[in-house]
């Protein structure tokens, strides 16, 4: 019994002791200023605001070839890739029963050129007798009237034989442009039709060594848009390297989709080196802005606001108007009224305010850092 009352005699004696010491401890050691928040150095150097943007690289002259008569492919002579020279022969179709009409079209023609020959002989001799009083007026007229159908049908025959030819000609493809051919959409025994719409059979790229990036810029951004604007761009193939280009025209017409309202922005491109390919996604930004060694400050800092607490402590009284930032000076925040100017997503210009190069801006503080630490430990636990 006095055994046990001793062991719980000395458990009480070490929790007095631990406590004198752990409150002797919190007493006499104040967390310091540094430790009570976090800062960010005012600094010069460049602000670039920027709009960033996606686009689409296409050739600069892109022709679809297609045909004009139907029938069935039976050679082609070009492929991806291909080099080709403007009238150059691609593709030919088959022309057996091109030429099969053509055959029936100028027989035609020259049977009717035969029963003109027939019907302007029966005129004239018709003109003879009725001078000579052997025929009627009627009856000369009759023969004038054939005559005048058979010119008709001469011409329609001719007309006809020029069509066919013509369509004899169209079974053989030829490039329109020189350039290069990046798209092939046919084989040899493939049956193409030209009833309603036009095929595609081949598309030709006139230089790829001028391109053009199409680009969706929002309606928030379109304004600060300009011709001639100098712009920057990157493609995933090519991620470390930076290419420029130039813009050429702001299209007038919007694209609405899901109610969000696009402009399509086209720049010109020099694709000297050839490595930039058709369809690549470019990587798009526009230099709106470029302040050159101004002072500046983490964006972080345009976002601190102290507490209620802090401020009756401190003393800091909040400015009604304008951007006031928070300076840590001896020990204590220090409200500073500043103007501030272009900012690029992570800082921003300083215009006006008292503030000098090396200035301690808070940007956070320990107490509300640790109260989200607590509150989504409290989340977590209360999750399990």
């Amino acid at each position: 019994m006095i055994r046990r009352n001793f062991r719980t005699l000395s458990f009480i004696l070490f929790l007095l002791i631990l406590g004198a010491v752990i409150y002797g401890y919190t007493r006499n050691h104040q967390p310091s200023a540094k430790e009570i928040y976090k800062t960010r150095l005012v600094d010069r150097g460049d602000v670039i605001q920027v709009i960033s943007a996606n686009g689409t690289l296409t050739p600069l002259e892109l022709v679809n070839v297609g045909t004009q008569v139907s029938g069935t492919v039976a050679k082609i002579y070009v492929d991806f890739n291909d080099q080709v020279k403007k009238g150059q022969i691609l593709a030919e179709l088959d022309q057996a029963l091109l030429r099969a009409q053509l055959l029936q079209s100028e027989a035609n023609y020259q049977s009717a050129q035969a029963t003109l020959n027939i019907t302007q002989n029966k005129a004239l001799r018709g003109r003879t007798l009725l001078q000579k009083g052997f025929i009627s007026k009627e009856a000369l007229d009759d023969l004038e009237q054939q005559l005048v159908l058979a010119k008709a049908q001469v011409a329609i025959s001719k007309a006809t034989v020029e069509r066919d030819r013509a369509n004899l000609n169209y079974s053989v493809i030829r490039s329109p442009i020189s350039g290069v051919v990046v798209a092939r959409d046919i084989n040899v025994g493939q049956t193409v039709a030209a009833n309603f719409q036009t095929p595609i059979l081949f598309q030709i790229a006139k230089d790829l060594y001028q391109m053009q990036i199409n680009i969706s810029v929002a309606e928030a951004d379109i304004g600060q848009i300009q011709t001639t604007q100098e712009i920057t761009f990157n493609v995933d193939a090519f991620q470390e390297r930076e290419f420029t280009a130039s813009v050429k025209q702001i299209r007038l017409n919007p694209t609405i989709q899901e109610n969000v309202v696009t402009y399509n922005v086209v720049a010109a491109v020099e694709n000297r080196d050839g490595i930039l390919l058709p369809g690549m996604t470019a990587n798009v930004r526009f230099v709106i802005n470029h302040k050159r060694d101004v002072l500046r400050i983490s964006n972080a800092a345009l976002r601190y606001k102290p507490s209620r607490d802090e401020a009756q402590i401190s003393g800091v009284n909040q400015a009604p108007q304008g951007t006031q930032l928070y300076r840590l000076k001896n020990q204590a925040q220090q409200p500073v009224q500043v103007t501030t100017g272009v900012t690029d997503g992570h800082m921003t210009e300083i215009v006006s305010g008292d503030l000098n190069v090396g200035d301690e801006i808070i940007v956070s503080d320990s107490k509300s850092s640790k109260s989200k630490e607590s509150s989504a430990s409290n989340f977590r636990f209360r999750m399990f």
